[in-house]
């Protein structure tokens, strides 16, 4: 039943790299404001945890002088390892790299490899470098230069005093790749996390919190102490991690616990790792050489977003319809007239002619289509707000199910795009085992 395997590879984590104390400064007066979201904490903060690290605080500042560096002294003071996020860019209000250059007591070098890594860039774009762009060119004297592919800000690499600063420009399309690529590698030469994962994660899908743990428990429970199990929930999903604490389970003793933990939630497992459901879809639908055309009214095209996003899309993915009104259903999905005055939108009928419209209209094995009431408004007493009609157009026919959720508008859609992907994967999964129809539910 179970097709995958989970890996962990590398030596296993120092035991020393949980009491590595982490913190994180934010910087930037937009993220006080609430005109950007702090997305730096979340993704930091799960690529050490990944590692077995973990951050011990997060401070977001203003980008004032007297601020950073009065931050900046105390996490100094009480940390390994220090990040910075933001301020080393080229305006006036970008201070970072010199507050805390004073406050370690080093000079800024200047570095002409950085200004011809700047000036270039600039050149690809077609514009020309204003003069405020050469404070990016300098670096710590006792410092080394994260190379920016993304940016015009480089980051800068600093270990003092038997401590370590990186400072990583704010941009995510930039911090993301260089902390990835350049930052976590450098932590793992130096034993500061783990050189792989610091546990085995079964991603899963249909099934409750409380109901995944008491599935599991059986199997889980005879380990005791010596197995750490952490459940995350999400929308429509529940990651399960598995570690040992004390290192008696090895590589390879995780891994077979995490396969009979797959094998015994049977179509509830999704994937091992951290693969979404929309990725798990893909790769069934590569597998099978199939292809997917999706039409959305509630989700108002975050279904197909969640496949476009994928590298090498146009292997599978035919194509997506967001088709709000009527006429649009009418127009682009051939959904008939009076079948949407008959039953409405919101229906199990409407949701069926736009799963097959946009299969057909497409050429696409698969259709995948969701209608609803993603509120605040809306509903009817037979379909409230929250109700969500799923269809699934496969080569052996066509079938529709009904969903209620809850929530705020954000979380209806998200958890309508989560459901459809699952039953998908489920249908898929079916289809490679030989299985037959999917339940209508």
């Amino acid at each position: 039943m179970v097709s995958q395997t989970p890996h962990l590879t590398g030596p296993a984590p120092a035991p020393n790299v949980a009491a590595i104390r982490y913190e994180l400064i934010t910087l930037g007066d937009e993220l006080l404001l609430g005109l950007t979201a702090n997305s730096h904490l979340t993704f930091i903060g799960a690529a050490l945890g990944r590692r077995g690290a973990s951050l011990t605080r997060n401070v977001t500042i203003t980008d004032e002088a007297g601020a950073i560096a009065d931050q900046f002294r105390e996490s100094w003071a009480r940390s390994d390892v220090v990040i910075t996020t933001g301020g080393l860019g080229p305006t006036c209000d970008d201070r970072t790299r010199e507050v805390i250059a004073g406050v370690l007591g080093q000079d800024l070098v200047f570095e002409p490899a950085v200004l011809a890594d700047i000036e270039a860039r600039f050149a690809r774009l077609g514009r020309k470098m204003t003069d405020n762009n050469l404070k990016q060119a300098y670096r710590f004297s006792r410092g080394e230069i994260l190379p920016n592919a993304n940016g015009t800000a480089p980051g800068l690499w600093v270990e003092q005093d038997g401590k370590l600063l990186v400072m990583l420009p704010g941009p995510p399309n930039e911090l993301h790749p260089m902390f990835t690529e350049q930052v976590l590698p450098r932590l793992a030469e130096r034993g500061l996390v783990a050189r792989r994962e610091a546990y085995v994660q079964i991603r899963t899908a249909g099934i409750g919190e409380s109901a995944l743990e008491m599935r599991l428990q059986p199997l889980l429970a005879p380990h005791g102490a010596a197995l750490n199990i952490a459940f995350c929930a999400h929308q429509g999903q529940v990651d399960v991690r598995l570690s040992s604490p004390d290192g008696t389970r090895d590589e390879a003793g995780l891994e077979a616990i995490a396969k009979d933990c797959a094998t015994l939630l049977g179509d509830d497992f999704v994937c091992y790792g951290h693969d979404s459901l929309a990725k798990v879809c893909a790769d069934l639908l590569r597998a099978g050489e199939h292809t997917l055309a999706v039409a959305e009214t509630a989700t108002g095209g975050l279904l197909a977003n969640c496949f476009t996003d994928i590298v090498g899309a146009s292997k599978f993915f035919a194509g997506g319809c967001v088709c709000y009104s009527n006429e649009s259903k009418m127009q682009l999905l051939d959904v008939p007239e009076d079948l949407l005055l008959q039953h409405g939108a919101v229906s199990a009928e409407n949701a069926v002619a736009m799963a097959a419209g946009v299969a057909e209209r497409l050429g696409a094995d698969y259709g995948l289509a969701v209608t609803g009431f993603a509120g605040p408004c809306g509903g009817t007493r037979e379909n409230p707000v929250g109700t969500i009609y799923l269809a699934l157009y496969t080569p052996g026919g066509v079938w529709s199910r009904r969903l209620s959720q809850s929530g705020p508008r954000g979380a209806v859609k998200q958890r309508a795009v989560n459901g459809a992907l699952d039953w998908l994967r489920r249908e898929l999964v079916r289809g490679k085992r030989g299985g037959s129809r999917p339940p209508s539910g």
